[in-house]
């Protein structure tokens, strides 16, 4: 299959290809060698995430105290 890219340097994906990627909008863009890799992702609510994020710290038992220590600890270059 080919895609060309026009002057206002954008590409079509080809049906064919868009249809095994139906609700994907965006597309993370690596270059590997000679070659432009498009890997499918996911957005999704920065609040949901955080929330996630926040569940997961409290299950584990992880304070803010941690966090601190933990930066403070990273910041040192030790």
């Amino acid at each position: 299959m080919l895609a060309k890219k026009t002057s206002k340097n954008q590409i079509t994906l080809p049906k064919e290809i868009a249809l095994k990627f139906q609700g994907v909008d965006y597309f993370d863009i690596k270059k590997d060698d000679n070659k432009i890799i498009l890997i499918p992702v996911k957005i999704s609510p920065a609040d949901t995430t955080l929330n996630g994020i926040r569940d997961k710290m409290k299950k584990l038992g992880i304070t803010e105290n941690d966090i601190s220590g933990g930066i403070k600890w990273a910041r040192s270059g030790k």
